[in-house]
């Protein structure tokens, strides 16, 4: 049991890490997170916003009790990235050989491993959201 909560940590840190990282370019308007987001057609508010998110899912991330949401809302947002990155920008963002790409296949593999280690905390939540329904 001990190994699975030290891997639960080392999981939601590095995810945290990587999302929370990330917004010192989205709310400074940093260059490149600007042109990222012009490409996508939603600047400014899709990065301010994502940004947001982003803030929300890291601090969630580091909160035992709240990893499986910090967890979910990480898959969420990733698979959008990696899905914007494949049908929008590319797998390359100005010249940064991938690099973006990778760390949101990486956050997404962390949170996809963290939602299995806490998938009991996700199913009590259910259960408390949706209480007259079986399980």
């Amino acid at each position: 049991m001990k190994i699975v909560n030290i891997l639960s940590w080392i999981l939601r840190i590095t995810a945290a890490v990587i999302l929370l990282q990330t917004l010192y370019f989205k709310f400074t308007a940093h260059p490149e997170s600007v042109a990222l987001f012009t490409k996508l057609g939603v600047e400014p508010w899709g990065r301010i916003g994502t940004g947001v998110l982003e803030l929300i899912t890291g601090i969630l991330l580091l909160l035992p009790a709240a990893a499986f949401t910090g967890g979910f809302l990480g898959m969420v947002l990733m698979i959008g990235a990696i899905a914007s990155h494949l049908f929008v920008i590319g797998i390359a963002s100005n010249g940064d050989g991938g690099q973006l790409f990778t760390l949101a296949i990486v956050v997404l593999l962390c949170c996809i491993v963290i939602q299995i280690i806490h998938r009991r905390d996700g199913m009590n939540l259910v259960r408390r959201l949706f209480p007259n329904t079986r399980s």
